[in-house]
């Protein structure tokens, strides 16, 4: 059994209202193999853990705080917040 639609099946299934979402492809970099705390702070930030291959890269890019920080010093915590809410707003300098 296959998971994929044909064309026409597809064009069948919008027509009758069905959304048409696409597979989980999983990089090399797994989600399963990300740190917890890092898988989480990608998905805070509006993004989808699954399609990054260098999560960590992307956070420094961000300006996020590193999660060692992030476990341990309250100051980093404070920045991380007001940083997410702007990247899930679209607001932050990409």
């Amino acid at each position: 059994m296959s998971t994929a639609w044909s064309a026409q099946q597809q064009r069948i299934l919008s027509a009758l209202g069905h959304t048409m979402y696409r597979p989980a492809i999983v990089p090399a970099t797994s989600v399963v193999a990300m740190d917890a705390l890092l898988c989480a702070l990608v998905r805070a930030a509006g993004q989808d853990p699954a399609t990054m291959a260098d999560a960590e890269g992307w956070l420094r890019a961000q300006q996020i705080p590193s999660l060692a920080s992030l476990r341990s010093d309250p100051s980093a915590k404070r920045v991380l917040w007001p940083r997410l809410r702007a990247l899930r707003s679209g607001r932050a300098q990409r």
